[in-house]
């Protein structure tokens, strides 16, 4: 008997050790791992410039309590508002707790309560992040919904127009690619519609990065691509490479609503986990390795498209290593045979295999991988003949 609340859809894979971009289960069988604890070993399994990080720490003091002065939170801050278009940083533990700040802080900063989000969106597990969350399924038994959330259809500009003579907005809040919605990337046009909505309205603009960001798309935050400028940004995943940390990115006119005590963390920001994002920050924020990412991401889209002609699958889809195959049906069958295989890789709700790997990986990996689908997809389209 399990003594753990089933939470999870577990698969049988016990994974026991893991070095970038290869993991390996108890019974000594490797994998190419394009899961990579859902995009969160963005440096791939045990990087050694965090490994070495974290271990230098333990040796000087783990955790004291945010009444301190720390250090290394500033230099994470610094970093993180270097490369993004906020100015101060509040640090957390997951992007769940990210989440659930930015809601608190833009409606004591706007002092309005309404927030939109769109249909098929995902921002937690906590009551304002399944109250944000455009997915009913992850909000049944849980009795009445944080109140003042309403969702539009994602990528839709002309949606806009049935609030446009709402004033009590506090804010928008989007993904720029809805990760557990499809893999799903937004339209430019969408995104500026979105931006121009929010300075019409005096309402802040809320990007969700927690998937995307610390260079999963090819630059540092993916609304870049879309040439927004946010007034929030929530980070965490990729930002310590497997140590858990998140992170609130604010422009500095929001000071004004946090003060001592209206907000706070136990463990956020603590020693060990600014040492990790420090030290995964340093790597991924370097111009080089986001081209790196970016040309990376562009071949394995080519490959993709070119191995992957198959009558079953709809569309590929994605920016940058994070990637999506919608397909005609269920997709569990198809992630089954291709653990089998040797790869791993999840799903994006029903229909959709979402391809995660991580940013360090090589093209011949990424080769590999596309390899081992095609080999997957082929015999999956025998069997149904």
């Amino acid at each position: 008997m399990s003594h753990l609340f089933q939470t999870y859809s577990r698969w049988d894979v016990n994974i026991k050790k893991a070095k970038g971009t290869i993991a390996e289960d108890e019974n000594g069988k490797t994998y190419l791992d394009f899961v990579q604890g859902i995009a969160v070993c963005n440096l791939g399994h045990c990087p050694d410039a965090v490994a070495d990080a974290i271990k230098k720490q333990l040796d000087d003091v783990w955790h004291v309590s945010n009444l301190f002065k720390n250090d290394l939170q500033e230099k994470v801050a610094e970093q993180l508002t270097n490369h993004s278009a906020g100015d101060l940083v509040f640090f957390c533990n997951s992007g769940a707790e990210a989440n659930e700040t930015a809601v608190k802080l833009a409606r004591k900063y706007t002092q309005k309560t309404k927030i939109i989000t769109f249909k098929q969106s995902f921002h937690g597990r906590t009551y304002a992040g399944m109250a944000a969350t455009g997915q009913e399924k992850i909000k049944h038994g849980f009795g009445p919904m944080l109140t003042g959330f309403h969702y539009l259809p994602y990528n839709e500009p002309q949606a806009f127009q049935t609030l446009s003579g709402q004033d009590d907005i506090a804010a928008v809040m989007l993904e720029t690619i809805q990760g557990e919605g499809g893999v799903i990337p937004a339209d430019r046009e969408f995104l500026q519609e979105v931006q121009a909505f929010c300075r019409e309205k005096q309402a802040l603009l809320i990007v969700d990065e927690v998937q995307t960001g610390i260079g999963r798309t090819g630059k540092a935050f993916g609304y870049e691509h879309g040439g927004l400028s946010p007034d929030i940004i929530t980070v965490a995943k990729g930002l310590g490479s497997g140590f858990p940390v998140g992170a609130v990115i604010g422009k500095k006119e929001l000071s004004e609503a946090f003060s001592p005590g209206s907000h706070g963390t136990t463990f956020g920001g603590n020693m060990l986990a600014m040492a990790a994002a420090d030290a995964t920050l340093k790597i991924i924020f370097e111009k080089s390795f986001l081209e790196e990412v970016s040309a990376k991401g562009e071949f394995l889209q080519k490959e993709l498209k070119e191995k992957l002609q198959f009558p079953c699958v709809k569309e590929i889809r994605g920016k940058g290593l994070i990637a999506g195959i919608e397909c005609e049906e269920p997709v569990q069958p198809l992630i089954e045979d291709l653990q089998k295989e040797g790869l791993l890789v999840l799903p994006a709700g029903l229909n959709v295999i979402r391809l995660l790997p991580p940013l360090s990986v090589a093209k011949n990996e990424i080769s590999e991988a596309v390899e081992k689908l095609n080999r997957v997809f082929t015999h999956h389209s025998s069997v149904k003949q």
